[in-house]
């Protein structure tokens, strides 16, 4: 059974379900987050959906890039959560699959290339403490106790 983290489903809604793949990415004592600016802002772990016919580990890559300008080396899984939220971006009521992974940051090829996020290194207490979900605290208290 897959871990659920927030607020529960609502009763009388459709959900659409929508897998994403995210980083803790990891250099040192450093985590590499990313700040959206809307339609919330909050820290995020790195990462993002998965589009339609496109592999996982691809579209980690690609949304890490994104959001951030760095590649990244081997990345690990460790773990999935779901939570369902409302995306305003989309207008639509989603069932996020959240396939959460632990990689280091490879190469920095430039600034973020989607709109809205910024980098930002942070220690591993910041790390957990700024992310906006308790999903992604969840795997980043897990993934620090374990190293």
């Amino acid at each position: 059974m897959i871990k659920r983290f927030g607020e529960p489903p609502i009763s009388n809604l459709k959900y659409t379900l929508r897998p994403g793949a995210y980083a803790i990415l990891q250099h040192d004592d450093q985590v590499l987050l990313t700040f959206q600016d809307a339609p919330f802002s909050e820290f995020q772990l790195p990462g993002g959906g998965i589009d339609p016919n496109e592999n996982i580990l691809p579209a980690l890559r690609r949304e890490v890039m994104e959001e951030t300008g760095y590649t990244i080396g081997a990345a690990t899984k460790v773990g999935t959560f779901r939570r369902f939220v409302h995306m305003p971006e989309y207008d639509i009521w989603a069932e996020k699959l959240c396939h959460i992974f632990y990689a280091r940051p490879a190469l920095r090829r430039g600034p973020p290339t989607e709109a809205g996020h910024t980098p930002h290194w942070v220690s591993k207490q910041q790390a957990t403490d700024l992310v906006a979900n308790t999903g992604d605290r969840h795997f980043l208290r897990r993934i620090f106790n374990a190293l």
